[in-house]
């Protein structure tokens, strides 16, 4: 991972909106911790399951796409029709609403 994408992904504004929205329902005020450790070490876990599971598809996407070139122009075909019947359904609903 680059520390570029590192940045990007942590400026997301999604994932804020992650962690103050689920974290607390997680956090016990009357714990044995602060709740200012208890929101540190489940932004951790989160992070570091995110990152793990970041990790291991990327490789293995690289893997597979990398062997395999006709795999890699289909799923760039797909992913981007895809991307522009999301944007067609998003412009219909806009026009809608």
């Amino acid at each position: 991972m680059t520390v570029r994408g590192a940045g990007i992904s942590g400026l997301n504004p999604k994932a804020l909106l992650l962690c103050f929205s689920l974290s607390p329902q997680f956090i016990d005020p009357a714990g044995g911790w602060p709740v200012a450790a208890q929101t540190g070490l489940l932004g951790t876990l989160h992070m570091t399951a995110c990152a793990l599971v970041y990790l291991a598809v990327g490789v293995l996407a690289r893997s597979v796409l990398k062997t395999r070139p006709s795999a890699a122009r289909a799923v760039t075909r797909v992913s981007g029709a895809m991307m522009i019947v999301i944007g067609g359904f998003l412009l219909v609903e806009r026009l809608a609403g």
